[in-house]
């Protein structure tokens, strides 16, 4: 079955140097394109699950919020 939370070829044509970078940058360690690539593929097959479950949490309670002060506008409106 294919991963849900597999990265296209713009984001990973956009990510893969980013990586690169942070890797040589933070940790001294050198990886190809194709490295950085492959492990780009494996953090969102891990992990992506978790940020986007956590992200839908963060939009619903911005929504929630946003419907509170709604409810309430309308409930001074109604007064």
């Amino acid at each position: 079955m294919a991963n849900p939370y597999q990265l296209g070829e713009s984001q990973l044509q956009q990510l893969a140097p980013r990586l690169q970078r942070y890797m040589a940058d933070q940790l001294g360690v050198e990886v190809g394109g194709f490295e950085a690539r492959f492990l780009l593929d494996f953090l969102a097959a891990e992990l992506g699950r978790e940020i986007y479950n956590k992200a839908l949490q963060d939009a619903q309670a911005a929504l929630a919020t946003r419907m509170e002060s709604l409810q309430a506008a309308i409930w001074e409106l109604e007064q």
